[in-house]
């Protein structure tokens, strides 16, 4: 079939600055009927005029969407932006982050083949690795964040790719993108990173020669809880593979969650700029309670990745882990506590939310097993939004008060 509009790209990017870009990029100067936002293209069918606009579109390859599976206008308009500010020469979006990640890897591996992945990796990405992938053959090697040795001992004539994340979730773990760009060049295998808690504002991994990014568009470059999304960016001879798949799996991104996408990522970098200005005051203020056992956050010079983290990012994000005094009581008693802060399990979103690992995304988890990779009782993550940094430190510490 002779390609859409959707399918032919390769990214031409701006000069101007990534604020600049993220409002103005991937558009065309007139929009239909001189809309100052981008239309929601709500069909699910693109029609011909006649035969001869049928036979330029089958036989002579010129752009033209056909059904909503294949391209959507608002879609393409989604990825050319989110292209040009990561700095990638393609995008396919995705119904959601988890979307990107599964279909990305059953693009790239066959029966047969063999994939490294760090162990701080997402949980629903390591269980699709080490659960599904067996089923077609595909063999898993999990080895320790960080352990760079035992990751390229693990690498064998068959390994496709290295996957990690950049920082990791809850330790905000900062991956050294040129180590492992070397370890894979000298291998031959490709690298993936997962930047969704970075963004494209605060670490570039195509710059440092990763392979391919992923994103859940869900958290920072949506920003307002509102939707679920996902981005696989790189080449585009790996990213046309990808979308291949896409179309036939068939996980479309609706056009008015792209219009919503859109939407957000004209102020992600005005937010996330917030919300790394507020998440290292947050950051600073905890280490500094005396009710705090332990802070990671990638730009406090006590993170053990805090060198890294400079070299590779310009801000640490918006999110803050930290552990408190006390018992499994106490951190409900902190929780229960909170008047400002949410509860709840993601993001990047405007308003404030915190997530206690060991009673929401490891509640099934025995205690030994979550405390063997780290998730203690007292443990939580915080993701700051963009309300004033003091009104969210005087929340934190009124509910540490009623903690003990």
């Amino acid at each position: 079939m002779a390609k859409q509009s959707g399918d032919k790209r390769k990214a031409k990017h701006s000069r101007n600055s990534l604020q600049t870009r993220a409002i103005h990029a991937g558009e065309e100067r007139r929009r239909y009927a001189d809309s100052i936002t981008t239309p929601i293209i709500q069909t699910s069918t693109f029609t011909f005029r006649d035969s001869s606009h049928i036979e330029d579109f089958t036989k002579k390859g010129k752009e033209h969407f056909e059904y909503g599976r294949y391209g959507n206008p608002t879609a393409q308009i989604a990825e050319r932006r989110l292209a040009d500010l990561e700095g990638a020469e393609d995008c396919v979006v995705f119904t959601s982050g988890m979307s990107a990640i599964t279909t990305t890897i059953l693009t790239l591996v066959r029966s047969g083949d063999h994939i490294v992945i760090t162990d701080d990796s997402y949980k629903k990405t390591l269980e699709f690795c080490r659960a599904y992938l067996k089923q077609f053959g595909v063999s898993c090697t999990i080895v320790p964040f960080g352990g760079y040795e035992r990751l390229e001992k693990a690498i064998r004539k068959n390994t496709r790719f290295i996957f990690s994340e950049s920082p990791t979730n809850p330790y905000l773990n900062i991956f050294d993108l040129i180590k492992i760009k070397k370890i894979a060049q000298k291998h031959n295998v490709l690298t993936l990173i997962d930047s969704t808690f970075a963004t494209p504002l605060n670490q570039r991994p195509l710059e440092f020669g990763m392979d391919l990014v992923l994103q859940s568009c869900t958290k920072y470059l949506a920003g307002h809880n509102d939707i679920l999304a996902g981005a696989v960016l790189g080449r585009s001879e790996l990213v046309e593979k990808i979308r291949n798949l896409h179309k036939s799996m068939g996980g479309l991104i609706d056009p008015h969650c792209c219009y919503l996408l859109l939407r957000g990522l004209k102020t992600f970098p005005l937010r996330v700029a917030k919300q790394n200005e507020t998440a290292l005051a947050v950051a600073k203020f905890l280490e500094n309670h005396k009710d705090i056992r332990k802070v990671y956050y990638p730009f406090l010079p006590s993170h053990p990745h805090y060198d890294i983290a400079k070299k590779q990012m310009q801000g640490g994000g918006g999110v803050v882990t930290f552990d408190i005094k006390g018992t499994l009581n106490s951190a409900k008693r902190f929780l229960d506590a909170l008047k400002l802060c949410y509860i709840g399990p993601s993001f990047g979103g405007v308003e404030t939310l915190i997530t206690h690992p060991a009673l929401v995304s490891y509640y099934d988890y025995s205690r030994k097993e979550r405390y063997e990779l780290g998730i203690t009782d007292t443990l939580f993550r915080l993701a700051v939004g963009i309300e004033d940094a003091e009104d969210i430190i005087a929340d934190l510490n009124r509910a540490l008060q009623k903690s003990k």
